[in-house]
């Protein structure tokens, strides 16, 4: 017989075995300490329960609604830690599930990229979501808005439409990045 614990988790609520909350628990308190992000720990540690969150409602069916060691495992292998090394705590837990191979990329999502911006950052945001220089994207814009076309009108609807970049998670998503606890790390400390 095992126990199980409600808990609440980037705003879900989530059933969970007790060794594995013991362990999501002992991740985020090391993930915690070995950042070293200074102010900016409350918005990379929600960042990362709010990746966690996604990962355990994907994995999550109707005949499976209990997040269990395994479950806890693979996400903490997929997130890893700050510094890139794997995540241990001591504990043995059966499997090793350290070795999970990580994606190397993810889905690019748009957004405008204030870091790189000249006016708005619509240019460097798209020049990051289909993979282009920015400058090129920039004489585009140039060029269009000088031969009479709509690209001025296109500019302000995309700056209007288009949310920027402001958390470290929406940062990964515009590079294609997984959002990984040392892409969180890497772009929490840019500002």
């Amino acid at each position: 017989m095992k126990t199980v614990v409600n808990v609440g988790i980037g705003g879900r609520s989530f059933v969970m075995d007790s060794d594995a909350y013991a362990r999501l628990d002992n991740y985020l308190t090391k993930f915690k300490q070995s950042a070293g992000m200074g102010v900016q720990t409350k918005e990379v540690m929600d960042d990362l329960e709010d990746r966690i969150a996604e990962l355990f409602t994907e994995s999550l069916s109707a005949y499976k609604d209990v997040v269990d060691i395994q479950l806890v495992n693979s996400v903490i292998a997929q997130l890893g830690m700050p510094d890139g090394e794997p995540f241990t705590d001591g504990t043995e837990t059966g499997k090793d599930d350290t070795q999970t191979v990580r994606p190397q990329s993810a889905p690019r999502k748009f957004y405008r990229d204030n870091g790189n911006k000249s006016i708005g950052g619509v240019c460097s945001g798209l020049a990051l979501y289909l993979n282009l220089d920015v400058t090129l994207i920039r004489v585009i814009f140039v060029l269009c808005f000088f031969m009479g076309s709509a690209s001025f009108w296109l500019y302000i609807f995309l700056w209007i439409v288009a949310p920027a970049a402001v958390t470290a998670a929406q940062k990964c998503e515009m590079h294609g990045l997984p959002v990984t606890a040392e892409n969180l790390n890497r772009f929490s400390n840019e500002k």
